[in-house]
């Protein structure tokens, strides 16, 4: 199993009021949505976006804000 994180929603209320944010997501202008970090000395999580080469830091958000993590899961046989 790995802890490459999938999907982050940022809000109290998932369903009506979150912002979701997904790896391969098309954001900002053509930029797709590469990986969402998570760095724990820190407390925070980091959304990183690319476009043909360059890979560019998006948004920041500390863990004092209800976040929901969804992992990208893989098993092997």
């Amino acid at each position: 199993m790995s802890n490459k994180i999938r999907k982050i929603s940022i809000g109290s209320d998932y369903k009506n009021d979150a912002m979701h944010y997904a790896v391969g997501q098309e954001v900002y202008g053509g930029h797709i949505i590469c990986d969402i970090l998570n760095n724990d000395k820190a407390g925070e999580y980091s959304i990183f976006i690319k476009k043909g080469q360059e890979v560019l830091p998006w948004k920041k958000f500390n863990s004092q804000m209800a976040i929901a993590v969804e992992f990208d899961l893989h098993y092997s046989e």
